[in-house]
């Protein structure tokens, strides 16, 4: 299943424009602060997905009958450039276990290979778990931090959070990915050009938020 915010008017369409706009990306703090403020949206709009239960509030006048999350989703940050991203989610999600995972690619020629160095996470098993990552361009950095995850049991339920998909990352999760998952993209974008960037896309999160690498 996926869920396209930008397909409906919200206050996200405006952070996804000042993090796409050339001027505006050089303010970095700006960068981060608005991959927040959608990492809070998107959080907001995932809650909505997920299992609550029946609680009982007592107010200085009554009792009332409300609806609570069941359980804290297990958020799941891929470094470095979820780490704005993964804020927003926390803010919503303020009491969630929360793991990291340091995934990045490599471009070894014409191919894209992910290379996998880090995981610290909770136990997963049949939880619902929120993987956090700003760009789903190919969907392999994904693909591969869920299989290492995986090895800490299977989640209930997967749902994967990206600023800004192409629709080949999404095609590929869903062919692979056997876990029971919905994906959550801020955008759905063209596609991906020759050296697999997403297009238009908004460049490198990673370095708009911290700098470039060597």
């Amino acid at each position: 299943m996926l869920k396209v915010l930008n397909q409906s008017n919200s206050v996200a369409n405006h952070f996804l424009y000042e993090m796409r706009h050339i001027e505006t990306q050089k303010d970095r703090a700006k960068f981060r602060n608005n991959l927040r403020r959608l990492g809070v949206v998107m959080a907001y709009e995932i809650s909505k997905a997920l299992s609550y239960t029946k609680a009982v509030v007592e107010t200085p006048l009554d009792t009332m009958e409300v609806d609570l999350l069941a359980e804290q989703p297990v958020l799941i940050s891929i470094l470095r450039a979820a780490l704005p991203f993964s804020d927003g989610f926390t803010e919503v999600f303020d009491q969630a276990d929360v793991g990291f995972v340091g995934a990045y690619r490599m471009e070894e020629g014409a191919e894209i290979a992910v290379n996998f160095e880090y995981m610290a996470s909770p136990a997963v098993e049949g939880r619902v778990v929120i993987v956090v990552d700003p760009m789903l361009a190919t969907g392999k950095s994904i693909i591969e931090s869920i299989d290492h995850l995986l090895n800490n049991g299977k989640p209930g339920h997967i749902h994967i959070a990206a600023a800004v998909a192409a629709p080949e990352g999404i095609d590929y999760i869903s062919k692979m990915l056997k876990v029971e998952h919905t994906i959550w993209a801020g955008a759905l974008d063209e596609k991906l050009n020759n050296k697999s960037y997403i297009v238009p896309g908004l460049g490198d999160a990673g370095d708009l938020c911290f700098g470039p690498k060597l």
